[in-house]
């Protein structure tokens, strides 16, 4: 007679609360306090495996080993530019990949990670936007990249992780519950413990979920991306302005700023003969003047999909007085990482050749 045996999948320890952990050990006729050093080792410690648990019993490690997986998520490629950016290609547990960037300066260390597989918004500057969206990550998964990121700068920089942004593959509040989740574990005094104003959200804005932010009263820093402040011309460049139009975007995130007392910043790319005039830097100045922001203006970086070009440095400098002569705070961002596709909107993945 055949025996059919059926492999019992093995849940990811890290979708547990310290509480189901603790239920677990509890069930398995362990000790409770077992629960407390294993969410220390998976949470502020990053241990990627069971064996790594090193005050840990054998046999409490088996026992780990036979009902759960950690599932990290590990480095497949890395590229490193001529100005000292660098890019990962992170590998999941199912196989996908994402990509996250280190951005190194003078006065920060910045992580730059994904929030999904792929993206389903459909920018027409962004090479994510030209793939398909597969799934959202999961809250280790978007945890798991500033760990690898923040190893690298120590490694590489001999430099802490000082800032996070949400800026990588994906629109963040699309996955909403994951992402706070994932912050929360960087954030958290048993976590990583960074800093919530040292990170920043950046969305190409859906209304209802920035007004969630509010209500929920998240401590990091949002962005919007911008790139024009007609409805006209924003529809055209991205899509999701077509659902959640400019003035419905204002109200949002003067919620946003009612609740938080966090400014926002806008981001706003700069393409040449499309939203780069005078007449766009008023429109811009109208639509922000009353927001407590400040504007990020961002050198156009080309993608093989889009015909876009970056504005001429005089357009660049007046559209920037427009700004500055009424009162608004204005930085220009440089590209960083380009040369290895790793700047604002090129990233997709691509095999290293």
């Amino acid at each position: 007679m055949q025996t059919l045996t059926t492999e019992i999948k093995k849940k990811c320890i890290r979708s547990l609360s310290a509480e189901e952990l603790k239920d677990f050990f509890v069930a398995s006729g362990e000790k409770a306090f077992r629960a407390k050093q294993v969410y220390e080792w998976l949470w502020k410690r990053s241990a990627r495996s069971f064996e790594n648990m090193s005050n840990l019993s054998k046999e409490t490690r088996t026992l780990l080993e036979n009902n759960f997986t950690i599932n990290p998520v590990t480095i497949s490629q890395k590229q490193v530019s001529n100005d000292g950016t660098i890019k990962f290609g992170f590998k999941l547990h199912d196989g996908y990949l994402v990509e996250g960037v280190l951005i190194p300066a003078d006065d920060r260390m910045t992580a730059c990670i994904s929030s999904q597989v792929g993206c389903s918004l459909t920018c027409k500057f962004c090479a994510t936007g030209y793939m398909d969206r597969k799934r959202n990550l999961e809250p280790y998964e978007i945890y798991d990249q500033v760990v690898l990121i923040k190893e690298a700068a120590e490694e590489h920089y001999q430099t802490p992780l000082t800032n996070i942004v949400l800026m990588g593959m994906g629109e963040p509040l699309l996955n909403y519950a994951n992402v706070l989740k994932g912050i929360d574990k960087v954030t958290a005094e048993d976590g990583l413990h960074i800093a919530s104003k040292r990170i920043t959200l950046s969305t190409a804005g859906i209304a209802k979920m920035i007004t969630k932010l509010g209500d929920d009263k998240v401590k990091f820093r949002l962005a919007l991306s911008l790139h024009a402040a007609n409805d006209e011309k924003r529809n055209t460049i991205m899509p999701i302005n077509e659902t959640n139009n400019l003035n419905v975007l204002k109200e949002a995130l003067l919620y946003f700023y009612k609740m938080t007392g966090s400014a926002i910043t806008f981001e706003y790319i700069v393409f040449d003969g499309v939203n780069d005039s005078v007449q766009d830097a008023k429109e811009l100045y109208a639509f922000a003047k009353n927001i407590p922001c400040k504007i990020n203006i961002i050198e156009y970086n080309p993608i093989q999909e889009a015909d876009f070009i970056n504005t001429s440095v005089d357009k660049l400098e007046q559209f920037k007085k427009v700004l500055t002569d009424k009162g608004i705070i204005v930085n220009i961002r440089r590209s960083r990482g380009k040369d290895i596709d790793a700047a604002c909107g090129q990233l997709a993945i691509k095999e290293v050749k």
